[in-house]
Formats: C-alpha cells, sequence, structure tokens
C-alpha cells in the first residue's frame, strides 16, 4: 500500500476517530450548540487551524518547556531581580499575575469544557489544545514570577485576590462573563474578540517592556506563549468564518457579539495601558502607538474589509476607542493612584523625565490635563499629605471599573450613563457599557461589584482595616505610595554603594 500523506495521516488520528451515536440522540449528546440560535449544517466543514496531533503537540511544547525552564532558572540563580531597571515595575508584574494568569486558568477549564460539548471532532480537538495551553500558560506565568515573591511584597495569594480584591472584579467580570454564555459566545469572545483582536496589545508590547526593563524571566514565558498566542489567533478567525459561512442567519448574531466582547476587551485592556505608560520605569511603546499599530492599521484597516465579504462591520463603538487612545492610560492610572491604599501594588508620581516623555507621546492631553494633577500630588506628598481618595467609588454596572473616564473627546468632563431596570438605576461608564446592558438586563443586574459587597458587609466587615484582611493585603507592605514602601527602602540598599549599606 502507499504511504499515506501527513494530511490523510493527521485525518486518521484525529477526525476518524469521531463515531455518531447509536443509542442516544446526538441533541442529548450535544446540547449547548443550539439555544444560542447559531446554525450549523456541517460541522466537518471545519478547518482545523492547529495541524497537529496530540503526539506531535506534547513534544512540541515540552521542547519549548525545557528551554523556558532553563533560562528561569539561570536567571533565577544570576540574582536576575537585582538587574530590572527600576523595583517600580513589579507593579506592572503585580497586576498581570493577579489579574492575567488566573483568567489563563479560567480558559483552560472552559475550553476543556468545550472539548467535551462541541459537536464535530475538529473544534473539538482545537478546544482541547488550546485548553493545554492556556494551563501551561497560567502555570509558566505563575512560576516565571514567582522568584520575585522571595524579594519583594505582594505576589502572595494571587488566586484568592483575583476573588475578592476590587480592581481584580474588572478582569474576572470579563472572564465570568464569557464562562456563563454559550459555547459559540465564548469563543467569540475569547478567542476571536481577544485572542485575535486584541491579544497583540497585551503581549507584545508588555512582553517587549519586560526585556527592556531587564526582566529576562517575564520576557522568557512571554515569547514561549507568543507561538501558542498565534495559533489561538489562528483559531479565533476560524470560529468567526467557520460560523458566518455555515448560514447567514448567524451574521446578525455575530455582529452582536463582535460588538459586545470588543468593548468588553478595550475596557479591560485599560489595566494594560496604564502597565504600559505609568508602570514600566523604561518605556518601549506608548499605549497609543500600540494601538495604532496593533488595532487599528493591523485590525480595522486590514482585518475587517477581509470580513466585509461575509456582511461583517467594524466593532460598534470603536470610533470611541480611537478617540480615547489620547487620554485612556492617564485616566486608569489616576484612578489606580487614588485607591493604591486599598491594593496589593503600589503607586507614585512620575517623575520628571517621565511626564517629559508622556508630553512628547500625547502632545494634545498630558500637559494640559494631567501633568497639572501630578503635580498638584506631588505637592501635597511633599507638605507630607500623600492623597489617597477616602470613598468608596461608584462602579460600572458591566465592566466594573470605578467611574473616571470622561466624554469622548472631551477629558475635562466625567462619563456617566444610566438605565432603569425594575425600579432601580444602574449606572455606566460609557455609552458602549450601556449599550451592553441594556441588551442582557437579566445578566448584568446580577454582578458581583466589590463596593456593594463592601457597604452590604460581605468582605470582611464595614471599616478599610477589615476589608484589608479579607483580601489578604498588608497595607504597610503591600501597597500604597511606592516611595516610602518597603520595596523601595530594600531597592535603594541592594544597589548603594558598598560602603554606605546598612
Amino acid at each position: 500500500m502507499a504511504k499515506a500523506s501527513m494530511r490523510e495521516r493527521y485525518q486518521l488520528l484525529t477526525r476518524d476517530l469521531d463515531w455518531k451515536p447509536s443509542y442516544v440522540a446526538e441533541e442529548d449528546l450535544y446540547p449547548h450548540t443550539r439555544f444560542e440560535g447559531i446554525k450549523i449544517h456541517d460541522w466537518d466543514a471545519w478547518e482545523d487551524p492547529f495541524r497537529l496531533t496530540v503526539d506531535a503537540y506534547t513534544k512540541y511544547q515540552a521542547e519549548k518547556d525545557k528551554r523556558l525552564y532553563a533560562v528561569l532558572e539561570s536567571f533565577a540563580q544570576g540574582q536576575g531581580h537585582l538587574q530590572l531597571s527600576d523595583a517600580r515595575y513589579l507593579n506592572a508584574l503585580r497586576l498581570f499575575l493577579q489579574g492575567v494568569s488566573p483568567l489563563e486558568y479560567a480558559a483552560h477549564r472552559h475550553f476543556g469544557y468545550l472539548g467535551r460539548h462541541l459537536n464535530g471532532p475538529g473544534p473539538r480537538f482545537a478546544a482541547l489544545c488550546q485548553s493545554i495551553d492556556e494551563l501551561r500558560h497560567a502555570q509558566t506565568q505563575t512560576h516565571a514570577i514567582s522568584m520575585y515573591n522571595k524579594y519583594y511584597d505582594g505576589f502572595h495569594s494571587p488566586q484568592k485576590m483575583f476573588d475578592r480584591v476590587w480592581y481584580l472584579s474588572v478582569p474576572k467580570s470579563f472572564f465570568d462573563d464569557g464562562l456563563s454564555a454559550g459555547p459559540f459566545e465564548f469563543m467569540t469572545a475569547i478567542s476571536f474578540s481577544f485572542e485575535y483582536f486584541l491579544t497583540n496589545l497585551l503581549f507584545v508590547p508588555f512582553m517587549s517592556g519586560a526585556s527592556f526593563n531587564g526582566d529576562l524571566s517575564t520576557m522568557s514565558f512571554g515569547f514561549s506563549a507568543q507561538s501558542d498566542e498565534s495559533r489561538h489567533m489562528t483559531l479565533g478567525l476560524e470560529v468567526i468564518k467557520f460560523i458566518l459561512e455555515q448560514d447567514e442567519q448567524n451574521v446578525p448574531i455575530m455582529q452582536d457579539w463582535i460588538d459586545k466582547w470588543f468593548w468588553r476587551g478595550y475596557r479591560l485592556l485599560g489595566l494594560v495601558a496604564c502597565m504600559q505608560d505609568y508602570f514600566l520605569p523604561k518605556k518601549v511603546m506608548s499605549w497609543k502607538e500600540a494601538f495604532e499599530l496593533y488595532l487599528e492599521q493591523q485590525m480595522l484597516d486590514g482585518l475587517f474589509p477581509d470580513l466585509e465579504y461575509y456582511g461583517i462591520r467594524p466593532p460598534r463603538h470603536v470610533e470611541q476607542a480611537i478617540a480615547e487612545k489620547e487620554y485612556l492610560s492617564h485616566q486608569v492610572h489616576w484612578i489606580l493612584y487614588q485607591f493604591s491604599h486599598a491594593a496589593s501594588f503600589t503607586t507614585t508620581v512620575p517623575p520628571g523625565p517621565e511626564m517629559d516623555w508622556m508630553s512628547e507621546q500625547y502632545p494634545d492631553t498630558f500637559d494640559r490635563y494631567y501633568r497639572p494633577l501630578y503635580q498638584k500630588a506631588a505637592a501635597m506628598q511633599t507638605a507630607g499629605n500623600r492623597f489617597f481618595n477616602p470613598v468608596l467609588p461608584q462602579l460600572c454596572q458591566v465592566c466594573q471599573i470605578p467611574m473616571g473616564f470622561s466624554e469622548v473627546g472631551d477629558p475635562a468632563t466625567i462619563c456617566q450613563r444610566h438605565s432603569v431596570y425594575r425600579g432601580e438605576r444602574y449606572n455606566f461608564c460609557s455609552d458602549g457599557c450601556k449599550w451592553i446592558f441594556d441588551r442582557e438586563q437579566e445578566k448584568y443586574v446580577q454582578a458581583w461589584l466589590p463596593v456593594h459587597q463592601i457597604y452590604q458587609g460581605n468582605c470582611g466587615g464595614p471599616t478599610l482595616p477589615d476589608v484589608l484582611k479579607w483580601y489578604g493585603i498588608d497595607p504597610t507592605r503591600d501597597g500604597g505610595e511606592y516611595t516610602t514602601s518597603p520595596d523601595a527602602a530594600r531597592w535603594a540598599e541592594w544597589h548603594a554603594p558598598l560602603g554606605a549599606r546598612s
């Protein structure tokens, strides 16, 4: 017999292992793929983006892990934590470990679930591979960053904080929203809107920033994961094309999901914008530059003209996102600066050279609106009155970010929208979040809003010390002002000349 081609061998080892149920109906075996209204006529039309067997996949990933852990071990043994640009950089890692790594684990769980509940063998195997990828990412990120826990505060209990701490309800609510949706909406939310549409705004600039700031450990796991992310992006595009090509009635459903999950993902990436512009002592690329390159040029100018063939237009509210690139990172950081006394990271007024850099990057907004804020905050701190906001902020019902965003094109005016549902008022930070709420009111009225839970006594007690104890945060070590933190003192001592050390 002639030797089978690689494609035929792949078919035999994946698709041909599938079978048709004989003693139960297919509707009972796969009950979750019909209620969303998506119509699939031919599951075999799925084009596998991975083109891997389990054997080939595990060997490929094992080789990557071998190289990655060699780098991590070398970095740890060489006291790599002392080679960072500055201890302020660690705040970016804290936010990443607390807010991103748990998302990887949540994605692992749900893609594993889809590996059982999707009808076709092609998408089931793709979901299985991505599930294993996401678990690997959660593990390697935890291992790479864990070495800093030996020397610096705020890296403990990231999963506990993810479930409880106020600012981490932003990423947690994003994934809870996706996990509680149907399978096709989940794949649109995660595989397309997040992995394909927005992941480059997270991984590429941030990992480049890690490298530029001397963090070889984080850079290594980032680029080790990037080859996986490339496959995930391919899966995201295949999800969209597969669904759109199956039935024209899928088009309006898919458009609504793209509109919704673009805005949900964009609001989540506000934390990334802050990390990029404010938490990296050595700057690589501003949030504005990354937004223009990875979203405007690659997606809006490249992807969506191709999707127009299927009847898909660019996401709703994308013009607002384009306008906000001028000031999004500044507004998010100002929120975190005010409330870092109740957080597991520190903040400080940006040093003069960094504010000058921001003036160059954001010439139309920074000097006019944000430099005066930080100059006033610096003067207060010099007078012994470091500014922390003592009140609990109003939260957006959908994205759960404190209401600190402005009207489009007007950074001086706070935006507030609201809807009334069953006699109760719900508040939103933007037209995008209000539009999402009005489509699924029954879902979002159930949101677990940290401020509401604190007022109801569900977060350890009525006082700030009670809440911080429930969070697992030590306010004298983990958060607050960076320049007076134990981390800053240790960093200064470790880098002082030998004769000046205590």
